[in-house]
């Protein structure tokens, strides 16, 4: 199976020739896999080199001409390094555009702390007007790209992993969807850790929903499930952990409720080790899920 950076290349390479208001943006990261359709449309494919800042200003100032700039690099080089970028050359000019990360959380555990960015949606979250998308497999990637890519003028990030679920879900309408349904609380998966969420709960009295789609936060579909069981809610992000506890206490207020926000931990792991190992070492896998949420129900 192609990963979501693979699909990434093939989908958007394709679109370069179909629709001529769309440019990419490179730093470098993923070149080689648009070498093809630079040939094909050296004014639409432009590597900066390594400069993440003027990478970012360069696809504000595309939109700004009524392009539509697709700007890639690693997510701690995409959202962290060049934010006062993001945050004016988008949203200050009022302007459009797609952020497609890769490497997401701790894809590349030998390339260090440099090259992690657990923090990316949480520090989206201070800007206003994101939608960000977080597929689990690369099907799901290649769907949410394309509605990216359709989106006016809206400023969409779309977060890339190497991580995958075995098999894809539907998210072309951007809703929360419901996998299983049970009474004694809700699970809310998020993206690459669906998979590892439902070895989790393999035989708990729990609901279940799986988002693709994180900003904006589906408020219907959690109070929906929240409605027919307990109101105890399991988040499980591939990024921060509480990234979304905010958003989710927003969709229940009213409705006396208790929350427990699983994800990636703040402290630095210093070791390279495996992204196995890395999932472990923050709780993320199914026999540390499985723990923390059946002590949380109790």
């Amino acid at each position: 199976m192609d990963t979501m950076r693979d699909r990434f290349v093939s989908v958007t390479s394709k679109l370069l020739d179909e629709d001529h208001r769309l440019a990419v943006v490179l730093a470098e990261i993923t070149m080689d896999g648009f070498r093809p359709a630079q040939q094909r449309h050296p004014d639409r494919v432009i590597n900066v080199g390594i400069r993440e800042q003027l990478l970012v200003g360069v696809g504000g100032g595309l939109a700004l001409t009524g392009l539509r700039p697709v700007v890639h690099t690693f997510a701690s080089f995409l959202v962290e390094r060049p934010f006062e970028q993001v945050k004016l050359d988008f949203g200050h000019q009022g302007t459009g555009g797609v952020l497609v990360s890769a490497s997401a959380s701790y894809d590349w555990p030998a390339g260090g702390f440099t090259h992690m960015a657990p923090g990316d949606v949480a520090l989206l979250d201070t800007l206003d007007g994101w939608t960000v998308h977080t597929p689990g497999h690369p099907d799901e990637a290649e769907a949410l790209l394309r509605h990216a890519y359709a989106a006016g003028d809206d400023k969409v990030y779309v977060r890339l992993t190497g991580q995958s679920n075995a098999a894809p879900r539907p998210v072309g309408d951007l809703r929360t969807r419901t996998v299983r349904t049970g009474s004694a609380g809700v699970v809310l998966a998020v993206g690459p850790l669906l998979d590892e969420v439902l070895a989790a709960t393999e035989g708990l009295d729990v609901t279940v929903l799986y988002a693709a789609t994180v900003r904006p936060f589906d408020d219907e579909a959690l109070r929906a499930a929240v409605g027919g069981a307990a109101p105890q809610v399991v988040l499980v992000e591939p990024y921060l952990a509480g990234t979304s506890a905010a958003a989710a206490g927003q969709a229940l207020m009213g409705v006396p409720h208790r929350i427990l926000p699983l994800g990636v931990g703040r402290a630095e792991l210093r070791r390279y080790g495996t992204v196995e190992e890395h999932t472990a070492a923050h709780g993320l896998d199914a026999a540390s899920l499985r723990r923390r949420i059946t002590a949380f129900l109790r």
